[in-house]
């Protein structure tokens, strides 16, 4: 079988894949959609259990995928979850299977996910103090999480790695805090610049927390060291703290872009392809999947869609367009 890369015009080669299963979420982040929620994909037109295995399953084979990542929305929210990552794992024995979630229902899953043939789990969590988790969240549920991390990593789902977004006048205070947590469980910790990603379109430059002030802050109270290891295409900056063996991780998609080196491409839950967080456009496989065409016409089409990949996510010009797609629709 000839395997096609999925490179575009400026060399780069996605060999990452990440699976949007669902736009649902059970919490409302204020910096992604609004207290009451959205309006979800209807059912007919999100991908069956089926056809996302048989998608990832032809990236993998053909398409030079090594890595694949179940997004939501909420993934843990997809009642099918267990039995996709079982059966891609079965598919791609070598690839690297992981899921970023809120971790609620880690609790009820991790094991199981785990058995599946799960590899580890990335948990989005911006604070460990309550009060500032529910003005986040807009939810109650912080001990929640708290238990799912600590199910994950008792069933074998580590490197645990969290992913905090610090937001203005909120918890912006709270980097030294959350750094010193995560330290002593042993979690991964990354921060992430707030992107223009949010449903309400409410995203501004000058409300951002840049990667400049959470270096500021966390230097205050640690000696940040960059790590040898070279970063690669990895999107964190990553660092020694007080000379390890703990690290921390910086993502500043905004104001420290690497678009030069990403190799991500995106297939979202009604099946579409996106070869960028940000594009405003996207390539349709779900209709060809159930118009019958054959995997090698599917291939196909996907080498396309990432051919025509842009340059950069070009949130520094001035012509910049927020994508009509909130994250909880795209997927992480």
């Amino acid at each position: 079988m000839q395997m096609l890369p999925l490179a575009d015009r400026y060399g780069r080669v996605a060999t990452d894949l990440r699976v949007s299963l669902t736009d649902r979420c059970n919490l409302r982040c204020s910096y992604c959609m609004p207290p009451e929620g959205l309006d979800w994909l209807p059912s007919d037109e999100q991908l069956t259990d089926d056809e996302v295995v048989r998608l990832v399953t032809l990236a993998a084979e053909r398409l030079g995928v090594t890595e694949v990542r179940f997004t939501g929305g909420e993934p843990l929210v997809r009642r099918g979850l267990v039995d996709i990552v079982r059966r891609v794992r079965e598919a791609g024995p070598d690839l690297e299977l992981s899921i970023t979630t809120n971790a609620m229902g880690l609790t009820r899953t991790a094991g199981a996910l785990a058995e599946a043939g799960l590899d580890r789990v990335n948990v989005s969590l911006d604070t460990v103090r309550p009060d500032s988790f529910h003005q986040i969240t807009r939810r109650d549920r912080l001990q929640d999480v708290i238990d799912g991390l600590a199910a994950a990593e008792a069933a074998g789902l580590g490197p645990v790695k969290v992913n905090a977004v610090l937001l203005r006048g909120i918890n912006d205070d709270q980097a030294p805090e959350m750094l010193r947590w995560c330290l002593e469980r042993s979690y991964q910790l990354r921060f992430i610049e707030q992107m223009p990603l949010d449903a309400q379109h409410g995203w501004s430059r000058e409300e951002m927390v840049t990667a400049e002030e959470i270096f500021a802050s966390l230097e205050q109270e640690f000696t940040l060291t960059p790590a040898k290891e070279p970063r690669g295409s990895a999107p964190a900056e990553l660092f020694t703290v007080d000379g390890g063996p703990g690290t921390v991780g910086v993502i500043a998609s905004v104001t420290r872009p690497f678009c030069g080196d990403c190799d991500r491409v995106r297939l979202t839950a009604d099946g579409q392809i996106r070869n960028c967080l940000f594009a405003r456009t996207e390539s349709d496989l779900r209709s060809a999947l159930r118009g019958g065409a054959s995997d090698a016409e599917l291939a196909e089409r996907w080498v396309v869609a990432m051919h025509g990949k842009a340059a950069g996510h070009g949130i520094d010009d001035e012509t910049f367009l927020q994508p009509d797609r909130p994250m909880s629709a795209i997927g992480g």
